[in-house]
């Protein structure tokens, strides 16, 4: 006959299983480690006590293991071989040997005891089982219902799972109480020491993102496709769209009749203003269409820099930046290029200046007078080196130029140069520079001055350079693009040609194979074998054999 006290454990843990939605089996495993430390309390600590639960009558059984070592060093956990095949002839070393304990019953210590433990292993299973179902379901939306306000953090009940959604990913001004139903993104799961926290946000640009992709169908679908977010939580945002469908018109489908699309979302976030941008690959034309409702006049791009400049009529400045920049801020979040507003009147203002610059350069080191220095700005000069080594016949097409002057200008621009690069020698010479560095094809006087003012004085440190450290590059440094200026850069090297300088060196100075190197060809036409099928001999014979000791070119 089964005791009603029996019966009670496997209830017991059949109730929390299912309130807790964790499995029966890892609740007894918890109720048996709970009972083998409440019996240590009494037999000893020192020893190995286990209990065992009856999945079937609910009878518990306690025993005392030892296992079976060679030589014994705690006598309370561990016998000798012989001996335990004293009891079990087929005994091995690492087997357990179990001798039963007789019933006991648990005093009040011994009982608070077991409880902990209990409620110990099945919050772990709890927290495990709630990390299982919540870590694939990071970027989808959640509905709950706030539970308590902390210091403005709000936690949120999933039914199943407490959530937290920081003060920070909260819309600003808006409030929540006890018992509020709430919708948010789960932006992150983590393990961590209080078990797992699922993060929440409702400030994520890709929580607008899945909001219409709730509302609209189309995107739903696939057929209109969010290229680009950017937020200003609670105030404005603008949403960049594409449709893959020529027939479907991405602006009005993410409105919606009479706006009820849009207007849905601008609800769930507060009243947030939205500016629906159509996608288009041209960077151009999507900045503009970007600082809507501003117009633009002119743009000027710098795409290695990624940062362009808009010009704007006067009267419509403020607009194009937005209260406290709002409108460009967004608009470079939108399109992930840098945006620098200015007007018709500072642009003419700063071509007069760059005009007048030239002007003056070309009066001093050409010794002319201001119109011919004047005409030449005009038709595009902007350096000595290129009236220097122009074609004569683009020089003497100019208004009021003729053959003998082009000529007499060009003269005077390779002497003026030359002075300049003798000056530039000397003052490199005087630094340090090498010979090897001053003759090294490519690099003209005033980069080889250039270099030694930064301490590279020989061909082998010029050769231990970075391509970017001499061109010049950008690094991301907390999701804004700095700019890494380069040693050469002023002279307008680009990456591919400091990776050629650099590899040109390195080769004469016999650092590299040139039989190593991989170059643009060699790359186009491993590509070309790989489409063609080709296998075998042809595939060990590519370029890419030996990769770790390859350079590219």
């Amino acid at each position: 006959m089964v005791s009603a006290n029996r019966l009670e454990l496997l209830q017991i843990a059949d109730a929390v299983a299912r309130e807790k939605l964790i499995d029966r089996e890892l609740v007894l495993e918890a109720m048996e480690e709970s009972l083998g430390k409440a019996a240590r309390s009494r037999y000893g600590a020192e020893y190995d006590i286990r209990a065992f639960i009856d999945r079937k009558s609910g009878e518990v059984h306690m025993s005392r293991a030892m296992e079976i070592v060679e030589e014994v060093e705690n006598h309370f956990t561990e016998i000798a071989l012989e001996e335990a095949r004293l009891k079990n002839p087929e005994a091995q070393i690492g087997d357990f040997i179990t001798d039963p304990l007789p019933p006991m019953d648990f005093g009040r210590i011994a009982a608070q005891t077991a409880k902990q433990v209990i409620v110990q292993k099945v919050r772990e299973a709890e927290r495990e089982r709630q990390y299982e179902e919540f870590k694939d379901r990071i970027g989808e939306i959640i509905n709950g219902v706030v539970k308590r306000v902390e210091y403005g953090n709000v936690v949120v009940d999933l039914s199943r799972a407490e959530a937290i959604l920081r003060r920070d990913q909260l819309i600003p001004r808006e409030s929540y109480r006890v018992g509020d139903r709430i919708r948010a993104y789960i932006r992150d799961v983590r393990r961590e020491a209080r078990g797992p926290q699922i993060f929440l946000s409702r400030t994520a640009p890709e929580f607008m993102a899945k909001l219409f992709q709730m509302e609209v169908p189309e995107i739903y679908d696939g057929v209109i496709e969010i290229k680009a977010v950017a937020r200003d939580p609670g105030s404005r945002a603008k949403i960049g769209v594409l449709s893959h469908d020529s027939g479907i018109d991405p602006v009005g489908a993410c409105v919606g009749m009479r706006g009820s699309r849009v207007q849905a979302v601008v609800n769930e976030l507060q009243g947030e203003k939205i500016d629906i941008i159509p996608w288009v690959d041209d960077a151009a034309a999507f900045i503009v269409s970007a600082l809507q409702p501003a117009e633009v006049v002119k743009v000027v791009m710098d795409e290695d820099a990624r940062r362009i400049e808009v010009v704007v009529p006067d009267e419509q400045l403020s607009q194009a930046i937005g209260r406290r920049g709002q409108n460009v801020r967004l608009a470079s979040q939108l399109t992930g290029w840098d945006i620098d507003i200015m007007t018709e009147a500072e642009e003419s203002e700063r071509r007069q200046q760059e005009f007048n610059e030239r002007s003056q350069m070309f009066m001093e080191t050409l010794n002319v007078d201001e119109m011919v220095a004047q005409l030449l700005v005009s038709e595009g000069f902007a350096s000595l080196e290129e009236v220097a080594f122009v074609e004569i016949d683009e020089l003497s097409s100019i208004d009021g130029f003729d053959e003998e002057t082009a000529e007499e200008l060009q003269a005077r621009a390779r002497e003026s140069l030359e002075e300049v690069n003798q000056k530039a020698l000397a003052e490199a010479r005087e630094l340090g520079a090498g010979d090897d560095l001053i003759g090294f094809e490519g690099l003209t006087p005033q980069m080889v001055l250039a270099l030694a003012k930064d301490g590279i004085t020989s061909l082998e440190e010029f050769a231990t350079c970075a391509d970017w450290e001499l061109a010049g590059g950008y690094t991301t440094i907390d999701g804004k693009r700095v700019k890494d200026d380069g040693l050469l850069e002023p002279f307008d090297i680009g990456l591919e040609e400091a990776q050629y300088l650099v590899m040109k060196a390195r080769v004469d100075l016999g650092m590299v194979d040139p039989s190593e190197i991989v170059t643009d060809e060699d790359i186009e036409a491993a590509a070309a074998e790989a489409e063609a099928g080709e296998t075998g001999e042809a595939a060990g014979t590519s370029p890419f054999a030996d990769a770790e000791t390859s350079a590219r070119i």
